[in-house]
């Protein structure tokens, strides 16, 4: 089960979105409920529950004498909350998590493999802002991937 694809939103003034058709159907195959956390980019990161739970576990493998280890599972855990769709398919996100993503109204919601994204339109990387793609592609077998 792959998120794929971009979609351009907002965020309502009560502070909630439309997740995309799309992807709420995906979402919601582990249950009604999502897991919304911080994202290393400042942006947000939705999860199913069972996703969360499996991501959520790794975590709790990391070894508590490592202090990266330690924050690592700090802002992921501190930074979550649970976030169900209402019948219009519009989840709440909390003041602290849209202020930690830099988002006021307009966002962009990106599929990225087991998860979804929301990003604030404005900090939202373009295709520009990778650079020379032929540098990134020699990348691939650094990390052993072939295309």
């Amino acid at each position: 089960m792959l998120y794929l694809g971009r979609y351009n939103n907002s965020i309502d003034a009560k502070g909630r979105l439309v997740i995309p058709a799309k992807f709420r159907e995906k979402l919601c195959e582990g249950g009604d409920t999502f897991v919304v956390c911080g994202g290393f980019s400042r942006n947000l990161n939705v999860f199913s529950m069972p996703d969360f739970e499996e991501f959520s576990e790794s975590l709790m493998e990391l070894p508590q004498s490592n202090a990266k280890a330690r924050q690592l599972r700090q802002f992921f855990l501190t930074t979550a909350a649970e976030a169900e769709p209402d019948k219009q398919g519009r989840i709440l996100i909390g003041e602290d998590l849209l202020k930690f993503a830099g988002i006021s109204k307009d966002v962009v919601v990106v599929g990225n493999g087991k998860h979804i994204e929301i990003w604030s339109r404005e900090q939202f990387p373009d295709a520009t802002s990778f650079g020379d793609i032929s540098e990134l592609a020699a990348g691939l077998e650094e990390f052993g991937l072939k295309l």
